[in-house]
């Protein structure tokens, strides 16, 4: 196989920028890929607490998979100036993979029976979703950072849209088999077996396809030419040989120390959404609202309500006049989100099932759409390096709102008999 010298791949972009609508819709595919496992989870939470019913398992489990998530995240962003992407993104897909196919495993082998043990290795292949997260949000958020923003905003896209069908498929599979014998469980080891199938396929489209898009080759040999070194696997892969002319003197990259002080603000923002969206969702859901008409539907619909708003929350940032990029703004914003708590507090006790399900559209779609617009807006003016780093610190922001709220979340047990 011929290669090109990087020299001659960078100076000018592809015509046309060939390969971007092929690019967005491998990055959403990619997104799906990175969230689906973890959304399988949280939507066949009904199984779980029908099979560990003293064990709180939306609750438990997502306990265990932020630790990991985060742990890991810290070290990758610490260390990504020097870690390859390729090697990172992959492995994460592969974890994925091998995690959510663990779960039929463990369900197969114990006959969908509860007990500790079993209980237990759940929990391990869960804090292998939270490794496989970090390696992959991280690593697909800072390779995204210095191309096309519409690439992040489908990435973004895909992790919610990972959330709409696993709860198309998880109601279309109790639906199925709901009337059947063991049909819970027969359901949901159909809904893992597609889902460890999806995994499989992002394998296979960042291995062989997304790197060799032309758009995708100029974005990494420019950041390359600025002196990243993450992205020299993934060139070679794409047969761009990266050697760098010894004769440009290259910018000093911000340190992350330096890029942490300049865009704390925008760290705190995605740290606020999660913290007040994982207080909430899902083990609120599945634990604090009561008995409805919609019986064992009803968190269902509500996890369905979150995730289709919260996709089509990721989308209207597209619209140019409901993005908002304003520092200001977007923070005053985020911190007004603190009255969705009293809000469903009070809904939960006094209101109907109609008001909850508005709220927690409302809920989806402030979640996705102030993402994405503090996400795509952050790493502009920064170089291929600069942005790389920056995309891996938000990251560690956003998945540390994540832990925080899974932790504030069991506040909502206190007093009600069941902790």
């Amino acid at each position: 196989m011929t290669t090109n010298s990087i020299d001659a791949t960078v100076e000018q972009p592809p015509a046309k920028l060939e390969g971007k609508s092929y690019a967005v819709f491998v990055c959403g595919i990619l997104g799906f890929g990175s969230l689906v496992a973890w959304n399988s989870m949280l939507t066949i939470g009904d199984y779980y607490y029908a099979v560990f019913p003293d064990y709180h398992p939306s609750r438990v489990l997502t306990l265990v998979y932020q630790p990991f998530a985060i742990g890991t995240m810290a070290i990758l962003a610490y260390r990504e100036a020097k870690i390859n992407t390729r090697k990172r993104n992959i492995y994460g897909y592969i974890l994925f993979f091998l995690c959510t196919g663990g779960l039929i495993v463990v369900d197969l082998a114990s006959s969908g029976k509860g007990g500790i043990v079993n209980y237990i290795a759940i929990c391990v292949l869960v804090a292998g979703f939270g490794v496989a997260d970090a390696h992959v949000q991280g690593g697909m958020v800072g390779d995204l950072a210095f191309m096309d923003p519409v690439f992040m905003q489908s990435f973004f896209a895909g992790l919610a849209a990972s959330g709409v069908l696993t709860s198309a498929l998880r109601l279309i599979t109790k639906a199925s088999f709901d009337k059947a014998s063991n049909g819970l469980r027969k359901g949901t080891m159909l809904f893992l077996a597609i889902s460890t199938f999806c995994e499989f396929i992002c394998i296979f489209l960042y291995a062989f396809v997304f790197g060799k898009l032309p758009i995708v080759k100029y974005y990494r040999a420019k950041a390359a030419r600025e002196g990243s070194k993450t992205v020299t696997s993934d060139l070679a892969a794409a047969g761009i040989q990266t050697q760098p002319n010894q004769t440009v003197k290259l910018p000093e990259r911000l340190s992350n120390k330096q890029l942490l002080i300049q865009n704390v603000d925008y760290g705190l923002d995605l740290y606020l959404i999660y913290v007040l969206t994982l207080s909430i969702f899902p083990g609120f859901l599945y634990e604090n609202t009561g008995h409805h008409k919609l019986g064992s539907w009803y968190p269902l619909v509500l996890i369905a309500m979150y995730n289709v708003l919260d996709l089509i929350g990721r989308y209207t940032p597209l619209i140019k006049f409901t993005k908002i990029e304003s520092r200001k703004a977007l923070m005053i914003l985020i911190l007004s989100r603190v009255l969705f708590i009293p809000a469903f507090y009070f809904t939960a006790k006094y209101g109907d099932q109609g008001w909850m399900i508005f709220l927690i559209a409302a809920l989806g779609w402030t979640n996705g759409h102030l993402t994405v617009c503090v996400m795509t807006v952050a790493s502009k003016g920064y170089s291929g390096p600069e942005a790389n780093a920056l995309g891996n610190i938000l990251v560690v922001f956003l998945l540390s709102g994540i832990f925080t709220g899974v932790a504030l979340d069991w506040l909502w047990l206190i007093g009600n008999g069941s902790f």
